[in-house]
């Protein structure tokens, strides 16, 4: 039996894999009976592509390998709460179990800021083990989304914040 934070472990080397590519940092494992079917990290900027979540690739991967679009009785691992889409996919490819890391306030779809899983109107019920990893999780889109500021051309002046000054961006 594999352990959820074996797995999330592996996600989060793929979240590292991203990292290293320009990605956000989100990776993904797909499990089935002990089995690893699938890895995947985001891949949006490298793929050109809004679709291509760690999430979402892992699921297509997951199904090529079974040879069945459907994913009976998989678990999902992910390192950040999944989005709207991505919270779609999973019902639509009947994936048994969500294992996530960290939430995520402003685009997580399961229990952050909509809870789509809770829908009992949905012909599908997903089990949801949250915040496995959550701390290392976090950290890795953290540190992503902190440097990306300070690199920013449109950061303010270190010299307006101290004053109290609105930055001029012209």
């Amino acid at each position: 039996m594999v352990s959820d934070e074996a797995m999330m472990t592996l996600a989060l080397r793929e979240a590292a894999r991203g990292l290293e590519r320009g990605e956000v940092p989100v990776g993904a494992v797909l499990v089935k009976d002990g089995r690893i079917l699938a890895r995947a990290h985001n891949a949006c900027l490298t793929m050109n592509d809004p679709t291509a979540h760690a999430e979402v690739l892992a699921l297509r991967e997951g199904g090529r390998i079974l040879g069945n679009y459907r994913l009976m009785d998989t678990t999902l691992y992910v390192t950040l709460e999944p989005c709207i889409m991505c919270t779609g996919a999973l019902v639509h490819a009947r994936v048994s179990r969500l294992v996530y890391g960290a939430a995520d306030p402003k685009g997580g779809a399961v229990a952050s800021l909509h809870r789509l899983l809770a829908d009992e109107r949905l012909n599908h019920r997903v089990l949801v083990t949250a915040g496995i990893l959550e701390g290392p999780c976090g950290e890795i889109l953290s540190g992503f989304f902190r440097k990306k500021r300070l690199s920013s051309p449109l950061r303010s002046d270190p010299e307006d914040e101290r004053s109290g000054e609105i930055p001029k961006w012209s």
